[in-house]
């Protein structure tokens, strides 16, 4: 049975289509067919995952310990994305663990969020690029299609780059992420906003005031 609070969210998130009184909290009042459309959700995500774990269109397959799909609310309404899975990452087959996760999750806390309810992780390369390098644009033109099918399974409303690379990536643009911020853009009709990633957030603890700015105006959007 799919728990009521995942299903709370994502009924929330579907008001404009179903309406002010959606559901009542005891589970066994929920519209079934609800229920199903989210389960059909988690099961189409979890099957895409398997149907392109075995990819080899670039080097970086045969290098890998793991493919680093995603993880999170298969309807979540915020997506955030990075550039490539790290050390730890391609370790765990799960993206933003380590230091830099355990700082990602205290962020998603204080706006009340966490990486299993509303929110999904994922990173534009689905394999790590040797020592940490950038993607290169081969790597790049192959997964982000997979990333383009996440979205469009996923739907969210609203997507956060996270990291200057990632950024540069997605929206094609040589700017420095201080100019990148507090903008919305268009990433294939889903809007994007630019913020710091996690990992350089440790780096340099000065700019952890810019990502809370970043994440509290994603908080209010997200509530409208």
């Amino acid at each position: 049975m799919i728990e009521r609070r995942k299903i709370y969210n994502f009924l929330n998130q579907q008001k404009s289509l179903f309406g002010n009184e959606l559901f009542s909290l005891s589970t066994n009042q929920v519209n079934p067919d609800l229920l199903s459309h989210v389960q059909n959700s988690l099961d189409g995500l979890n099957q895409y995952s398997k149907s392109i774990s075995l990819c080899q269109e670039c080097s970086l397959g045969a290098k890998r310990n793991n493919f680093v799909f995603g993880v999170g609310d298969s309807n979540a309404e915020l997506m955030l994305i990075g550039e490539a899975p790290r050390k730890e990452e391609d370790m765990e087959g799960e993206p933003f663990v380590g230091r830099a996760g355990k700082l990602l999750n205290k962020i998603l806390a204080a706006i009340n969020k966490n990486r299993l309810e509303g929110v999904y992780l994922a990173n534009i390369l689905k394999c790590r690029p040797p020592d940490n390098r950038d993607p290169l644009s081969l790597e790049v033109d192959k997964c982000e299609p997979y990333l383009l099918k996440q979205i469009e399974m996923i739907k969210p409303k609203l997507i956060m780059a996270l990291g200057k690379v990632s950024a540069k990536i997605l929206l094609k643009k040589e700017i420095p992420i201080d100019k990148m911020r507090s903008t919305v853009y268009d990433y294939y009709g889903t809007p994007l906003r630019v913020t710091y990633h996690p990992d350089t957030l440790l780096r340099n603890p000065d700019f952890k005031k810019f990502a809370w700015e970043d994440f509290q105006w994603a908080r209010d959007y997200l509530a409208r």
